[in-house]
């Protein structure tokens, strides 16, 4: 009956345990707070963990000859998320100032909109898309964080986090896809562990969020939100189907905000203080956003992906052999 249940839900397994985990985050924290294992996998502090294994036992299953397609498409939706971010938020600093327009300060949307929840999109691909559009999610991990934000504002001076950020990010997709291609016999074994892992991951990234953020935020959270998914999301699609070629599923994938975003105002506001006045707003709008694009931006991909087509539900014979060829 549960199983039914989230099969009914775009990417359920992950975004139903994710809403649960908030819930009890929200107004009874200290049935999971009660420490030793139950802290450990059913809050935040088990969530890169979880993460962790889940993308090494994905490397298990890429070829070496799939990384071409995987930089390929990973470098188009993270390229074409951070442009729409950085030009949506330096036009609204420029021609309005760092009060923004309509409440919203250019260091709300470049934060918001430049970070996406790679959790959600893996979970998205896991049902939607094949190996190498999950693969690529380690490369979209270079945005979940303040640097692409800081880069789009003119904030430099921290050149080293990029890289060992990247390194941490995808060191374990690689160990696993080296292990993976020298026994195939491993892969098998550890491939479906991938998907096993969605529920757990989508537990302890619900039990990092909190629902009354989304009040805090108020109007102006909820139209960051909006923009984000639907102005961001849509030009992410345009340049995945008409850069990458494909059908546009994983454009829609990444028209989140990431939880991790909304630490990006705070970090931004300590090296710059002059934004330091527009922090705290920033800060519960950028909440508001990542909570409500993890529950609009599974919806909008699976309607996508069924009506467009994609790797488990194609279109026609055409599209099906495209994917087959490509994979």
């Amino acid at each position: 009956m549960i199983m039914k249940f989230l099969k009914k839900i775009p990417a359920g397994m992950m975004v139903v345990p994710m809403l649960l985990g908030a819930i009890i985050n929200t107004f009874i924290p200290e049935v999971t707070n009660i420490g030793s294992f139950t802290t450990a996998i059913f809050t935040s502090a088990g969530a890169n963990t979880a993460i962790g294994i889940q993308l090494f036992c994905l490397g298990t299953t890429l070829q070496f000859r799939q990384m071409g397609g995987v930089i390929k498409r990973g470098g188009v939706l993270l390229i074409s998320k951070f442009i729409i971010g950085a030009a949506i938020g330096i036009g609204v600093g420029k021609f309005f100032g760092a009060e923004g327009l309509l409440g919203l300060s250019a260091l709300a949307i470049i934060s918001a909109v430049t970070n996406s929840n790679g959790s959600v999109y893996l979970a998205l691909m896991n049902s939607y898309g094949d190996t190498v559009d999950q693969a690529a999610m380690p490369l979209l991990a270079i945005n979940d964080g303040p640097m692409l934000t800081m880069i789009a504002m003119g904030v430099g001076g921290l050149a080293d986090i990029p890289f060992m950020a990247l390194v941490a990010a995808i060191g374990p997709i690689l160990v696993g896809m080296i292990l993976g291609n020298i026994d195939k016999d491993l892969s098998d074994f550890l491939a479906p562990a991938g998907s096993i892992l969605l529920p757990f991951v989508g537990f302890c990234l619900g039990s990092g969020m909190n629902l009354t953020n989304i009040v805090k935020g108020g109007a102006q959270g909820i139209l960051l939100g909006l923009i984000t998914c639907f102005v961001g999301g849509a030009f992410i699609v345009l340049c995945d189907k008409f850069i990458s070629r494909r059908p546009g599923y994983a454009g829609w994938a990444v028209a989140t905000t990431a939880g991790n975003a909304v630490a990006v105002p705070a970090v931004i506001a300590e090296a710059d203080p002059t934004w330091a006045a527009w922090s705290d707003v920033a800060t519960s709008q950028v909440a508001a956003s990542a909570i409500l694009t993890a529950i609009l931006v599974p919806i909008i991909t699976s309607w996508w992906a069924k009506k467009f087509g994609c790797p488990k539900f194609p279109k026609d014979e055409a599209q099906r052999a495209l994917f087959e060829k490509q994979a």
